[in-house]
């Protein structure tokens, strides 16, 4: 989402390179671009003017600090200035003292509130609660049949209710959300994720029908969610419904798209309100807690090294890891099946792209996120065709595979025979650089140290 504003803001800070000091002339010259950058990318104006105004005061004030480069002190003051616009710290989620913990989900038609309202409730199972979900839209059948089939997508309790033939309006509404509390109580569900109706605007209607919800259930979350797409519609309905309601968080989905970031930068500024947390993707585990100097580092081109590192942690075997490293390092080498599980392990990442993208795009990765878009998924699932094709004793020993089984391993996997030719020759020059890095053990040591000190690098 912010590669755009990024590549703008390097070229603003490119402008102060070869520098000797920070003046007004040349700290204003800066300062123009990345104004400009900030207002294409669709951040609030008046979030822009103080953003631009704080950077300024520091730049030229006292703050600055003689041991770093002009271009290395603004960086720094934008880092600082724009996590400082974002929350400083991760903002922390609400629990009730006395279970059920209720939160109602906020926000207008097409933002992503159900999806949503499953996520959380796959975040808050991964954290050791158990939530049960309830759809109070009454007036569009597919939005509760689509919680429905969420909640079953993630094995959660879900409160269905009957609708009675009765009529669609805010009595049915409450009616559900007190049954489902109450349902919550009986079968030891800890959290209660209310999903409204959303309308395609703001209207009387539904802000009553949400205000009722309030009074009615006293929720200890009420989370916008926010289509990060929309940009400053988003933020204007935000701070609509803050008004109203006195939100405690914002919800932003659809992270992963291409929109210009403006809704992320603006939206704590506007209402007051922190984001809790961000859609990155449609699948359940697409969803984590924003982290407001992870998401600075992404913008400014410095990855997000300890998501990453997460990620790896929550979905990457260990064991596996450790034992791949040990013998691709080793004499022995590593088997085409080893390296077929380490490509599964790689794909539980998420996509190749998406990784990619948390590196940096400075220093030795340069290059690496503009490559990310060249990437060819699919080029994995043809590798792991191949490899299944082949035998056991093919996997174990690739020198024995002959030309008429290169054939045959060809059409069993639906690739071509320059297509298997080409992986085992990849594969055969793999091993050979591992095992020759491998030798006298000092590699191996060092990348066995690593692993075992990733546990600790992300908490």
């Amino acid at each position: 989402m912010f590669e755009n504003l990024s590549d703008k803001l390097q070229r603003a800070f490119k402008s102060l390179r070869g520098q000797g000091t920070i003046t007004e002339e040349n700290i204003g010259e800066a300062l123009r671009e990345i104004r400009v950058a900030l207002l294409e990318a669709d951040v609030n104006l008046n979030v822009v003017k103080d953003l631009i105004d704080h950077i300024r005061a520091r730049a030229v004030g006292q703050e600055v600090m003689t041991a770093l480069s002009p271009t290395e002190q603004v960086i720094k003051i934008v880092r600082d200035e724009l996590i400082a616009l974002l929350g400083k710290d991760t903002a922390r989620f609400k629990f009730a003292s006395q279970p059920p913990t209720v939160i109602l989900m906020a926000g207008l038609q097409g933002s992503g509130k159900t999806t949503t309202s499953g996520k959380l409730a796959a975040w808050l199972q991964k954290g050791g609660h158990r939530p049960m979900l309830v759809s109070v839209d009454v007036y569009r059948p597919a939005a509760r049949e689509q919680l429905k089939i969420v909640a079953k997508s993630i094995k959660a309790n879900l409160y269905e209710g009957d609708l009675k033939g009765e009529t669609a309006g805010t009595a049915l509404v409450e009616r559900l959300a007190k049954e489902a509390r109450r349902e919550a109580i009986i079968t030891g569900c800890d959290t209660l994720i209310v999903d409204t109706a959303g309308r395609l605007h703001i209207d009387e209607d539904l802000m009553d029908e949400m205000q009722r919800l309030k009074a009615l259930l006293n929720p200890q979350e009420i989370l916008f969610i926010a289509d990060a797409m929309t940009g400053q519609d988003a933020v204007r309905s935000a701070d609509e419904f803050h008004k109203r309601f006195s939100l405690t968080g914002i919800v932003l989905t659809k992270m992963d798209g291409d929109a210009r970031g403006g809704a992320a930068l603006s939206i704590r500024h506007v209402t007051g309100q922190p984001v809790k947390f961000i859609g990155m993707g449609e699948k359940p585990d697409a969803f984590e807690p924003f982290h407001p100097d992870r998401i600075v580092s992404r913008i400014l081109g410095m990855g997000d090294i300890m998501t990453l590192i997460e990620k790896a942690e929550e979905k990457l075997d260990r064991k596996k890891s450790e034992d791949f490293a040990k013998k691709a390092l080793s004499g022995d080498g590593f088997s085409l099946e080893d390296f077929r599980d380490q490509l599964r392990q790689i794909k539980k990442l998420g996509s190749l792209q998406s990784i990619m993208k948390m590196l940096p795009s400075v220093g030795p990765f340069q290059g690496i996120q503009q490559m990310a878009d060249q990437v060819d998924e699919s080029q994995f699932t043809r590798v792991e065709a191949i490899i299944n094709s082949m035998t056991k004793k093919e996997r174990a020993n690739h020198e024995i595979i002959s030309g008429s089984r290169r054939k045959r391993i060809a059409n069993g996997s639906g690739t071509s025979v320059q297509e298997v030719n080409q992986l085992l020759r990849q594969y055969a020059q793999m091993r050979k650089m591992f095992k020759s890095a491998g030798k006298g053990g000092m590699l191996q040591r060092k990348l066995m140290g690593s692993l075992g000190g990733m546990k600790g690098m992300g908490r």
